[in-house]
């Protein structure tokens, strides 16, 4: 994903948004910010949406998209969001997908990311019937080709055969605990049935320590079923994450919040600096993992861990889940790009030493970056 593609994109989308509330909202027109009265409905409506959806979890299974305020709320705050989350996954697919079908997609956001990502049939599918007339207005305000069908959420999914299927913050809203996850495995096992050949199946998450283990607890029911991991994982077996409790693993990415969207936070009391979020993006099943770059691979999976006089990491590649760590006076040109990683970058390590939980990078040490977070990691055969 190019940051400065998606702030365009959503600078021309977040008009659109407020244009479309309004009406909903039978709401006289007016500039594209949100004023007075405005921004204190959003606002409550966005803490509601917060409460029940990351602390208390209340809302969580409920039809809360029927509820026009709350609507509302998700179209003109969660909406950007996960617009944005969708632009930074649908950029690490191997290959463009031409045919969508999004799950649970409510007003759309992960839909129209798709289709400004250059897929040119794209199906919204939900059970809310105001969000996919939300979905349809937006659709032609923007003079763009979305579909809509009605999806219960169900085990019959709406019929066709597909490039990618997505679901953006639908799993973790079925069921709830240990008992739920064959559920939703079961859910992505139907839905993976329908890709066509190399396609993708897209899973986005909230970047909660509850809901990324969950995600990855389900992943490791998909892998040991014959699945393939297109994104984030280069570790083939079960997820070394969860090994400890208090250990999650999720992805974040710089961008720049519209305005609407930083008042409207400032309003609720939330703060939205950052791009978070747990994904997952599955292959059909039988088709092979991708081969990894050549060298000692690893994707960054924590921030910067800096302590004095060196800089570390977690990392997570075909060896698994370890420390990774360089010392201030071994810094050369050859490894000066450690010190400026970022969660979600991948890098192929040379000259690296065993120490503690994990390497150690040396004077001698290397360091090449691979892909930066949001790209397609490619195998050292296909870079040439």
């Amino acid at each position: 994903m190019a940051t400065l593609d998606v702030d365009r994109a959503l600078a021309r989308w977040m008009p659109r948004l407020v244009a479309v509330w309004r009406r909903h909202r039978r709401l006289p027109e007016g500039p594209p910010t949100l004023v007075g009265r405005e921004l204190k409905e959003i606002g409550q409506g966005i803490r509601t949406l917060s409460t029940g959806l990351t602390r208390d979890r209340a809302l969580v299974g409920a039809r809360y998209l029927d509820d026009p305020r709350l609507l509302g709320a998700y179209l003109l705050f969660y909406w950007p969001v996960s617009y944005a989350q969708a632009r930074a996954v649908l950029g690490e697919l191997p290959r463009r997908p031409r045919t969508v079908l999004d799950l649970g997609s409510g007003p759309g956001p992960v839909a129209f990311a798709a289709l400004d990502s250059g897929a040119s049939e794209v199906a919204a599918a939900d059970r809310s019937a105001p969000a996919l007339a939300l979905a349809r207005a937006l659709a032609a305000e923007a003079e763009e080709p979305l579909a809509t069908r009605t999806w219960t959420g169900g085990a019959a999914l709406p019929e066709g055969a597909f490039d990618a299927i997505t679901l953006g913050h639908v799993l973790n809203e079925l069921g709830r605990g240990p008992a739920a996850l064959p559920e939703r495995a079961a859910l992505l096992e139907r839905a993976a049935a329908q890709l066509r050949p190399g396609g993708s199946l897209v899973v986005l998450e909230p970047a909660l320590r509850d809901t990324s283990r969950e995600l990855l607890q389900v992943r490791d029911l998909l892998v040991a079923r014959g699945y393939a991991v297109r994104a984030p994982c280069l570790w083939r077996g079960p997820c070394p994450a969860l090994v400890k409790a208090s250990d999650w693993c999720h992805a974040e990415r710089s961008w720049s919040p519209p305005p609407v969207l930083d008042a409207l936070a400032r309003e609720a009391g939330l703060h939205k600096e950052a791009l978070k979020m747990s994904y997952l993006v599955l292959a059909p099943k039988g088709e092979a993992w991708a081969e990894p770059p050549s060298g000692r691979v690893f994707r960054i999976v924590s921030e910067p861990l800096e302590g004095k006089g060196r800089q570390r990491y977690m990392g997570c590649g075909p060896e698994g889940r370890m420390g990774l760590a360089l010392q201030e006076k071994h810094r050369t040109a050859a490894n000066e790009a450690f010190f400026s990683l970022r969660r979600g970058d991948v890098v192929a390590l040379e000259g690296t030493e065993p120490r503690g939980d994990g390497l150690a990078l040396v004077e001698g040490s290397s360091v090449r970056k691979v892909a930066a977070a949001g790209q397609e990691v490619r195998a050292a055969s296909r870079d040439g």
